[in-house]
């Protein structure tokens, strides 16, 4: 028997990530001691108190089916969360998530179709131009890498980006995989330009916790952005808790009834008992938070010393836990060779629409990160 595939999924390529990912694996079985360097998780475990809290939800017997959007005091315990951001949402204009990735394939699914334009800002997380295509989207690019991955330079770069067929925007502030976070002035521009020709714009703040002496802004505090931004975040990055698939979106409330739909019919709801640790997360763990991004801000310096030290210089994030590296131009090439020679993962800056660049995370203990580093140059890879 032969399959037919749909248009939606044979027009999305595999990751790039994909080979790197493979090869890693491999060495690892056959007993190599590989530095990963690619991974987009924090390296702490999930704070105490979250965790009981779970435990606790499960004893009370929170393992049942939940309302779709979820349940009603995480949704009011996020609304006050965005309220503290700026942001005033009520409880009906809150979709809660298994992971911030659902809630932006929820959102794509609802507002774009076949034909219609969706512009991002290069680099790009890797699964934004993987959900535009799978809904039928066509993109538009806006490339940052000769502006220090910041937005505020390339404005009038995205101006020439943006038009009255342009349907959605993608802002990501702090940036995967750069670490930037764009300035006022720069979501002034990007509110000028959504106003002007009629654009929503999705917010991903999902490391807005994580940043280092910069207060990031939500795009929907700015004047005229209320009606037409969606915000989404979520629990993995900045309590630590990716594997428990919790996050949300928060939007005008007929975006919330459309994309609901899809919500209601295809996951159902998130994990019951994840929520009550959701609600913990916002409430109680502010500690244990800034000792995280304390942490992440020394690694971050580390690295930077590091490279210094090999004559590498590099745009210095202030926020998530992601750099961009200047490697070769073939960058998958550069990666594999690292891989293998000197047993390092990173992720080649390509998979994200930059060549020439690999991303580095340093979600990994102050050793490793030197030792990758150390190990790069050895094999002359910096």
């Amino acid at each position: 028997m032969t399959m037919e595939f749909t248009d939606r999924l044979t027009r999305v390529e595999p990751s790039a990530t994909l080979a790197i990912s493979a090869l890693a694996t491999e060495l690892e079985n056959e007993g190599a001691d590989v530095v990963d360097l690619s991974v987009g998780e924090p390296d702490f475990p999930t704070p105490e108190n979250v965790v009981e809290a779970g435990k606790d939800a499960m004893d009370a017997g929170h393992t049942g089916y939940t309302t779709s959007a979820g349940i009603l005091e995480l949704r009011e315990a996020i609304a006050e969360k965005l309220a503290d951001d700026g942001l005033e949402h009520g409880t009906d204009e809150i979709i809660v998530t298994p992971g911030a990735k659902q809630a932006l394939y929820e959102i794509v699914q609802a507002l774009v179709q076949d034909g219609d334009e969706v512009v991002l800002l290069d680099p790009a997380w890797v699964s934004y131009e993987a959900m535009v295509k799978m809904a039928g989207g066509s993109l538009s690019r806006v490339d940052l890498s000769e502006t220090e991955f910041q937005l505020e330079p390339a404005l009038e770069d995205l101006e020439a980006a943006v038009s009255d067929d342009t349907e959605l925007l993608i802002v990501n502030s702090p940036s995967n995989p750069t670490g930037a976070v764009y300035s006022d002035d720069a979501l002034e521009g990007v509110r000028d330009l959504a106003v002007e020709h009629d654009v929503t714009v999705i917010s991903d703040e999902i490391y807005k916790e994580i940043t280092y002496g910069v207060e990031p802004t939500s795009l929907g505090t700015l004047e005229g952005m209320a009606d037409r931004t969606v915000t989404v975040n979520g629990f993995s990055k900045a309590y630590s808790m990716t594997g428990w698939r919790l996050g949300y979106f928060a939007g005008p409330e007929e975006l919330i009834d459309q994309a609901g739909k899809l919500h209601s019919h295809s996951v159902s709801s998130a994990v019951n008992f994840v929520q009550h640790a959701g609600i913990e997360a916002l409430e109680n763990t502010d500690e244990a938070v800034d000792e995280m991004v304390a942490d992440f801000a020394e690694r971050r310096d580390l690295v930077v010393d590091l490279l210094e030290g090999h004559d590498v210089d590099v745009a210095v994030p202030d926020g998530a836990f992601y750099m961009m590296l200047p490697v070769a131009e073939d960058d998958q090439e550069w990666c594999e060779g690292a891989l293998e020679d000197a047993h390092v993962a990173t992720v080649p800056g390509s998979a994200f629409g930059t060549p020439g660049y690999a991303r580095i995370s340093y979600a990994a203990s102050e050793e490793r990160l030197q030792e990758g580093i150390e190990r790069l140059a050895d094999e002359g890879y910096l």
